[in-house]
């Protein structure tokens, strides 16, 4: 419809925003335990530990996204970022993704990679 067109560059904007704080509260649920640490998680991960390193990916990189700084490069990264770790953490426990908890890492690869092409929408320090 071409009356709803219009709209997409605020509703694209709005979907980066709310993709990035979803993003950032993986982060802070695995180095902080906000809002909990995640299950089999007594503690945060050592420094330079793989897992440290996502967590800080999920939070520097999605506070970037949240703001719309440097939005296609920091996106292409994280999408890189939730493919690996669908691989790595999700795939080898089920081929299933609703069965091996992989959906968000999938969805968030693809919501990202779109991010990459489409740009930051509105509402963005960008401003494209």
């Amino acid at each position: 419809m071409p009356s709803l067109s219009r709209y997409a560059p605020y509703v694209l904007g709005i979907l980066r925003i709310v993709a990035a704080i979803l993003f950032i509260e993986h982060g802070t649920q695995k180095l902080f335990g906000i809002p909990e640490r995640m299950a089999g998680m007594t503690a945060a991960p050592e420094m330079f530990t793989l897992l440290w390193w996502a967590a800080v990916l999920e939070i520097v990189g999605g506070g970037l996204i949240l703001v719309g700084l440097l939005t296609r490069p920091v996106a292409f990264l994280l999408s890189g970022q939730m493919a690996v770790a669908y691989w790595i953490a999700h795939a080898p426990q089920n081929m299933f993704p609703a069965l091996n908890g992989g959906d968000a890492a999938i969805l968030f690869c693809f919501v990202f990679l779109y991010l990459v092409f489409a740009g930051p929408g509105r509402f963005s320090v960008d401003r494209e």
